[in-house]
């Protein structure tokens, strides 16, 4: 189903016409930076767990299969110093590559950082976490059906 904004204001029109002015990616890693330690790791645990160990092997220069691997296997337990060496390129590089394959987890982030109390500006930016994802599944079933 295509949105007919252009109806509504030209302006809107070209919201949906354009791609996303933030990528999902961009927007948690912005989340990451700001978080306290502890939600750094509850993060993380939510990103590397749909991923095995091959796939994080590449990713951001294997800085997350070293963690999962140093975390112990199948449970996760990240350290507080495993967590400050992660870049906000690394979380970028690490979501997109979920977005390949798990956009069902990037649900799950959003509502981790809507429902984190710790995180004063983090309701908007899961709010606009979660309207990406919905755009990004639209999109990609849109894609699907041509």
């Amino acid at each position: 189903m295509k949105h007919n904004a252009t109806k509504l204001s030209p302006e809107l029109g070209d919201a949906f016409a354009e791609p996303l002015a933030i990528p999902v990616a961009e927007l948690v890693a912005q989340v990451y930076e700001t978080a306290p330690p502890e939600f750094r790791i509850t993060l993380l645990e939510q990103l590397l767990k749909p991923l095995g160990v091959l796939s994080l092997m590449v990713i951001a220069d294997g800085i997350f299969a070293k963690i999962r691997l140093r975390s112990g296997w199948p449970s996760m337990t990240i350290r507080v110093e495993d967590a400050n060496k992660v870049q906000a390129k690394d979380i970028v590089a690490l979501v997109r590559r979920l977005q390949q394959g798990s956009i069902e987890s990037l649900d799950g982030i959003a509502k981790l950082i809507a429902a984190a109390p710790n995180l004063g500006g983090a309701a908007a930016a899961a709010l606009a976490l979660t309207v990406l994802v919905q755009h990004d599944r639209t999109r990609r079933s849109g894609d699907r059906s041509d």
